[in-house]
């Protein structure tokens, strides 16, 4: 896998993935940011919530579960000094869909948690990383 990132202007930089889609980042104005764009490390959550998502979803979906909806909503915390590394993220997923098996869903998160996702796991190896879910009908 490769990627570029590119200084635009102050602290805003453009990051281009090899499969060619592009992304700003940007940080605040304290810094001489403009706010164009999430910080790096948002997007480092917010990768890790999808490459999770992208699991509980396939899971699922091969479990032959009616998914009609799915996020995740992550919580994390920071050290307070350099480097500022994710200390403790928590996701929480909220998987809708009609008849859907609360077991099936456990087993998709735990196995994202524990197998699947990259992210999540690499993250793991300094932060507490914890999961948990709710099952909706819809």
């Amino acid at each position: 896998m490769k990627a570029r990132v590119k200084w635009i202007e102050g602290m805003a930089f453009v990051g281009e993935t090899e499969s060619g889609h592009a992304v700003v980042m940007d940080g605040p104005a304290d810094i001489g940011g403009r706010n164009l764009g999430p910080r790096p490390m948002e997007m480092l959550l917010l990768g890790t919530g999808a490459c999770s998502s992208v699991d509980v979803v396939s899971i699922l979906k091969k479990s032959r579960q009616d998914v009609t909806d799915c996020w995740v909503e992550l919580d994390a915390d920071r050290a307070a000094t350099e480097p500022k590394v994710f200390t403790r993220i928590h996701m929480h997923f909220v998987v809708v869909g009609k008849g859907l098996k609360p077991e099936v869903v456990e087993r998709a998160v735990k196995l994202s948690a524990e197998k699947y996702c990259s992210a999540s796991i690499m993250l793991g190896k300094s932060a507490e990383v914890t999961h948990d879910f709710e099952v909706r009908e819809g």
